[in-house]
């Protein structure tokens, strides 16, 4: 019998699956859903930008039927094609950081259903869920309507010093504190009728133990603006300054919040649901979860820059470094680590907006590597920002082209990128450290020799791309971790993810780009002023 451990990472666009051989240190298994191209996902409301419509600029929702259905789907499709699933002995997952859904009264007695002798009734996880729910959507990252609301918690508190210091991060419109105030000032009776407030990745951990009162991972707590970073205890003061002037104060958000973990704990064993209907062994057990910045840190050690919807540059801390100027943000990833990142919105899902504006399709990327390969590293400047931004704040910004007027798919792509990649490393200073030790890259675009020379020649360092795998199969090396603390048994992680995570040859900084961007006269410098004229004065 093996001993398999599944991860599961629910996204932005796609649910994603990863089966490790935990004693064989090797991915056994790989599968997705495509939320838009999967046929059997149709009809959930959401449109081609992954979410449903918004009543209002900056509102970003998706429905939770979307995860309930998918969940149902992959664990149909891991019975029918994959390895035995009775020999899964361990469930951990990843969600999109920050998104959340609001449960009702009814649902403590609708989650323990899924534990019932006879649960055969329950034809599915959405038919019975939707019974569970005090607010229709959940809102995701992408969320930026919340600038009032961010502001006064912060000026509650009196001001970004205090709050940085309290929570770790200043209050991003992201941040699901932000949100909650929101929907309890635009919509007091969903509220009222909250009984608990879940992050997406601990209501998957309620559906596997059919306990809607699981507790959160304090590393993804981290990302909500309510938890005392440094103490792991949700803060009093934070609570108070969301809560007030909403129904019931801040005594009332407290009892709407679960309790705290840490990321590695083990929170239950699998419900009767999931036995009955999929295989699964009786005594899978069930991992906290996490988000998808700290279950993807998990895979390295030191800094791990992510280029996916959006550009997340990770490093690892001494879970004391914050940054004061508000601009990143403080964590810890799946396996307790402290790291901090930051977040820039406008990421590689822009560099896919400008491609298609050029007719490429998504999945054709030979034009766009030609183009960069003839395009000198630091030669354009090309601001974009179709979204609000929080690394560094500011709002959305229209195409602007820096010294070049005419459009043309050479000067924009290879503009949008450099510029992007510029951001974030120049944001990152604050926490940062000037070192030789290589970079990892992960993400799609990690796939990009021209995306990763660049890569190397602004940090200056080896850039490193790793395997695709991201979240899933981080979620996957953290549960295995989990299982092995859960039965005593001897366990490194740093040589557990060294044997899982395959490592591709490091592409090391071209002196000549070094000096195209970090010349006297080179790009960073041209960014930074360009920057400060567009971008900081909004």
């Amino acid at each position: 019998m093996a001993r398999l451990s599944l991860g599961l990472d629910f996204s932005t666009q796609s649910l994603t699956a990863k089966l490790l051989d935990i004693d064989a240190r090797e991915e056994v298994f790989s599968h997705t859903l495509d939320y838009i191209k999967d046929e059997r996902l149709r009809g959930l409301g959401i449109r081609n930008d992954f979410i449903v419509p918004p009543r209002v600029p900056g509102e970003a929702d998706q429905p939770p039927e979307l995860f309930f259905k998918s969940l149902d789907l992959m664990l149909s499709d891991l019975k029918a094609e994959g390895p035995r699933i009775s020999d899964i002995l361990v469930i951990n997952n990843s969600s999109q950081q920050h998104g959340h859904v609001y449960l009702n009264r009814n649902a403590p007695d609708i989650f323990s259903s899924l534990n019932k002798e006879a649960p055969d009734e329950i034809k599915d996880l959405t038919s019975l869920m939707t019974g569970a729910l005090a607010y229709g959507t959940a809102p995701i990252w992408r969320t930026s309507n919340t600038v009032d609301q961010a502001n006064f918690v912060r000026d509650f508190l009196g001001g970004q010093e205090r709050m940085i210091l309290l929570s770790g991060s200043n209050a991003p419109l992201r941040f699901t504190g932000a949100v909650v105030r929101r929907v309890g000032e635009e919509f007091p009776g969903a509220y009222r009728a909250t009984y608990k407030v879940q992050l997406i990745s601990s209501l998957i951990t309620a559906l596997f133990t059919g306990n809607s009162d699981v507790p959160i991972d304090f590393g993804n707590a981290s990302g909500m603006s309510l938890m005392n970073y440094r103490r792991k205890v949700w803060s009093r003061d934070l609570v108070k300054a969301t809560a007030y002037g909403l129904p019931g104060g801040g005594k009332a958000l407290k009892a709407k919040l679960p309790g705290l973990v840490a990321p590695e704990g083990m929170v239950g064993t699998i419900a009767r649901y999931f036995v009955k209907k999929y295989g699964l062994n009786p005594n899978c057990q069930i991992a906290a979860g996490s988000g998808d910045n700290p279950q993807t840190k998990v895979l390295v050690k030191g800094n791990l820059l992510s280029l996916g919807t959006s550009l997340v540059n990770m490093v690892a801390t001494d879970g004391k470094t914050l940054d004061m100027n508000g601009f990143a943000n403080a964590m810890y990833d799946g396996v307790a680590r402290p790291f901090m990142f930051g977040c820039r919105t406008n990421g590689a899902m822009v560099w896919d907006r400008i491609r298609a504006d050029y007719g490429m399709k998504k999945e054709v990327y030979k034009p766009a590597e030609e183009v960069l390969r003839k395009s000198a590293p630091g030669s354009y400047l090309f601001f974009w920002q179709p979204e609000n931004e929080s690394f560094p704040c500011s709002s959305q910004l229209g195409q602007t082209r820096i010294d070049y007027q005419e459009p043309g798919f050479k000067a924009d792509y290879s503009g949008i990128i450099d510029s992007s990649l510029t951001a974030v490393y120049f944001h990152s200073k604050n926490f940062t450290r000037e070192t030789g030790e290589p970079l990892y890259v992960s993400g799609g675009a990690a796939g990009s020799r021209e995306i990763m020379r660049r890569a190397a020649a602004i940090w200056n360092r080896p850039a490193v791309p790793v395997e695709k795998g991201g979240a899933a199969l981080g979620a996957a090396v953290a549960g295995a971790y989990a299982f092995f603390q859960c039965r005593q048994e001897p366990v490194d992680i740093e040589s557990l993810t060294s044997e899982i995570l395959k490592k591709k040859k490091p592409v090391n900084p071209r002196p000549e780009d070094v000096a195209a961007y970090h010349g006297p006269d080179g790009y960073i410098k041209r960014f930074r002023e360009a920057e400060e004229k567009r971008i900081t004065s909004l």
